[in-house]
């Protein structure tokens, strides 16, 4: 019996940590969009190792590929063969840590009818619900009736010439002719290599694309999202504009020789501000124009063509309280601005509430007092990418239960579990603070502040979204 009852606990508490990721996971940025990974990305380790660091890089979504060994203590490689033994050590795998595989490729599917059921019927076994590939073209008949029959779709993916599938014109053609179950998977990474311009095709194949492999492409070599031509933020903007919705999978080659989880780090950064701002676009604003809906002194604050400022006076707090949520704005500060935001205040007061750092902290040390989002006087950020004194720069919180994380201009600045704030005056590193809570032990929900700290500070595009 006692035995059941801890199972049943470590059961409950995957569970829970798996809500808890998913309500703070980059791929919930922008409601339907999966962000995940394509654990080719991982080759040189196992499944169950990829599965592990997709975890630890709060991701949620992972597109296996066929072969890659199951574990170190499994030597059989993932796909359509593996026994219904290792299928169930592979789904529990998953669920323990929440992640899951519903993209699969790129697979080539064998010829005989018998041999693709059992493809689709392991992909169904599995919830996947998309296999990549490059079929031949007397594939596609049979493909399509069988698509049809299991609810899986096929998607055809490219690789760079002189490949079968180079050419999108090719994969345009296919699809429009075929039913709604065999559609395009661009690797828009390939596409650049091909010489094709991925905005241009991502648009023709509007309404045809089941997934998309995003890849930063510059000489033929992975870069960081967000440098060199920066076609990974136009693909996105693309893909918004047409109403995607779908997979998009970071896949990163060319640096198996090094530690590259600080580079998927920062593609997982970048995207998750660019899905952040096109989302915001259909995300509720958090003040009226008119102010009606916030809480302040008469004259304290205006909000003309767009743009709050502070006049003196005092902090401007929203009339509802706020539990889980993702706040995203622009923000820009003037020489030597102090400032900072509130989170999930219980009173409109500033102690002992979460306060977010606003304030020009260009040019100095990281610290947890005088650095642009840091936790006022509980938490340092990673680094300091302020912009200087005068420019706008781009912020967004996510508060899920105890997990507060915030991003600034594309760099991930605080990952904090309120949990390890046990005791009052002190952090979990042994420093002291001000505060005579535990932070552990704050309010789940409360108001949110734009503080008045005697110092000049504007915002814009402040939007919110509440989390379920």
């Amino acid at each position: 019996m006692m035995r059941t009852i801890l199972l049943s606990a470590v059961v409950i508490m995957f569970s829970l940590t798996a809500q808890l990721r998913s309500m703070v996971i980059p791929a919930d940025v922008y409601e339907g969009w999966r962000f995940g990974m394509q654990a080719w990305t991982m080759k040189d380790k196992t499944l169950f190792e990829t599965i592990d660091q997709a975890a630890a890089l709060g991701l949620r979504w992972l597109e296996a590929f066929p072969g890659q060994r199951i574990s170190p203590e499994i030597s059989d490689g993932f796909g359509p063969e593996i026994s219904a033994e290792l299928r169930g050590k592979v789904l529990e795998k998953l669920q323990r840590t929440g992640i899951q595989i519903k993209t699969f490729g790129v697979y080539g599917f064998p010829s005989e009818e018998a041999q693709m059921r059992k493809t689709f019927e392991f992909a169904k076994a599995m919830g996947i619900e998309v296999i990549l590939s490059e079929p031949s073209l007397d594939q596609f008949d049979l493909l399509d009736r069988l698509a049809q029959e299991y609810q899986i779709r096929v998607a055809i993916h490219n690789h760079p010439q002189p490949t079968r599938y180079w050419n999108p014109e090719i994969v345009y053609a296919i699809c429009k002719d075929r039913s709604d179950w065999i559609g395009a998977a661009p690797d828009i990474g390939h596409w650049v290599r091909s010489g094709i311009d991925p905005v241009e095709w991502l648009q023709k194949l509007s309404g045809q694309i089941y997934n998309v492999h995003l890849k930063e492409i510059d000489e033929g070599k992975d870069l960081i999202w967000g440098q060199g031509k920066n076609r990974i933020g136009a693909a996105l903007v693309q893909l918004h504009k047409q109403g995607y919705q779908g997979p998009l999978i970071l896949e990163y080659e060319n640096h198996w020789d090094e530690d590259y989880v600080p580079q998927l780090r920062q593609c997982i950064a970048f995207y998750t501000q660019e899905a952040v701002r096109l989302a915001s676009e259909r995300w509720p604003s958090l003040l009226k124009d008119d102010l009606s809906n916030a809480v302040l002194n008469p004259g304290s604050w205006t909000y003309q063509n767009g743009v709050l400022s502070r006049k003196g006076k005092g902090d401007i707090w929203t009339q509802g309280k706020y539990k889980d949520f993702i706040l995203d704005f622009d923000f820009k500060v003037e020489k030597n601005t102090n400032s900072g935001v509130f989170l999930r205040a219980a009173e409109r007061t500033w102690l002992p509430w979460i306060e977010v750092q606003i304030m020009d902290s260009y040019g100095k040390p990281v610290d947890r007092r005088e650095t642009c989002g840091a936790i006022y006087d509980i938490l340092a950020p990673q680094n300091n990418p302020v912009n200087p004194a005068g420019q706008w720069n781009r912020m967004t919180i996510f508060a899920a239960g105890p997990i507060i994380r915030v991003f600034l201009n594309h760099q991930p600045m605080i990952n904090m579990d309120l949990r390890q704030w046990t005791t009052a005056h002190q952090n979990p590193d042994g420093s002291s603070n001000k505060f005579d809570i535990a932070y552990k032990d704050l309010p789940p929900e409360g108001y949110i502040g734009f503080q008045d700290h005697g110092f000049p500070v504007e915002y814009r595009n402040i939007k919110i979204r509440e989390l379920n």
